[in-house]
């Protein structure tokens, strides 16, 4: 795997526009990249978090509630015990609005502003879970579209060595800037770009993960993943009324690109650009 690019760091602007039909099939956008990483924003460049140390105290604060949140996870079927403990480790209820705190370790998809939501633990469980495609140890390099508030990039940062998250709304990439400080760590790179393009000077990865869904999966992404890596990111399925969406998990191997399409679930849609 090549070395990994220097910090801050800026989108290129000269990166191909190209808009996929299918996995295989591009159709050429015209308008112009806009994406640049603020060099301010680019990352955070500080000591890593002791996962191993569960913050103690009283209410939200409490490792009761986490816990009870990675039982329920586990009864609903999670089984693999670096996602559990990574769940367990991240405190929720840092990333969701004052206002919602007493509904973090619920279930429930929550409004982090922008016509945006932080996913239920179960979906982030559920997709990391995939993502990790039952591997013993930490995975390589993965990226991750859609940093939202930044909880699921904080969780993924427990399960691979290096992980570049990046968001297409400033607004919450400066949400995420802020909700990740004091977690420090230093293995997670906040980047503000257009999502659809990816991140090139990262690749490959050994993962891709995303947090949006649309028709079907950017050529960009499948392109960075490497051979033996794995994308899950919901797509809208097809003949389906309203945009209904299901799990896409997509194996990069020798001989192509292997998929298989899971249950629905439901996320904001995939767009292009940044905001």
């Amino acid at each position: 795997m090549k070395q990994r690019p220097s910090f801050p760091a800026k989108l290129d602007d000269t990166l191909a526009r190209n808009r996929p039909n299918t996995v295989g099939k591009v159709v050429t956008a015209t308008s112009k990249p806009v994406a640049h990483i603020a060099p301010a924003a680019a990352a955070v460049h500080t000591r890593p978090v002791a996962v191993a140390v569960v913050p103690k105290g009283h209410g939200m604060e409490s490792s009761a509630v986490r816990t009870r949140m990675v039982q329920k996870l586990a009864a609903q079927g999670i089984s693999d015990p670096q996602v559990l403990h990574a769940m367990g480790a991240i405190e929720r209820h840092r990333f969701v609005d004052s206002a919602l705190i007493n509904q973090a370790y619920e279930d429930t998809s929550l409004p982090i502003g922008l016509g945006q939501t932080i996913s239920k633990p179960g979906v982030v469980s559920r997709m990391l879970e995939l993502m990790r495609n039952g591997q013993t140890g930490q995975l390589g390099r993965v990226l991750e579209i859609g940093t939202g508030c930044g909880y699921q990039a904080a969780v993924l940062s427990l399960l691979a060595t290096e992980v570049y998250s990046i968001e297409r709304l400033r607004g919450l990439h400066d949400k995420a800037r802020d909700n990740l400080r004091h977690l420090r760590l230093a293995n997670l790179h906040l980047l503000f770009g257009d999502g659809m393009e990816g991140y090139a000077k990262g690749a490959p990865y050994a993962a891709i993960i995303a947090a949006a869904g649309g028709e079907a999966v950017p050529q960009a992404w499948v392109d960075q993943l490497a051979v033996g890596g794995r994308l899950v990111a919901p797509v809208v399925t097809v003949g389906a009324t309203g945009g209904a969406q299901a799990l896409l998990v997509l194996d990069k191997t020798p001989n192509g690109v292997r998929q298989a399409i899971l249950e629905a679930v439901h996320f904001v849609p995939l767009k292009s650009g940044v905001a």
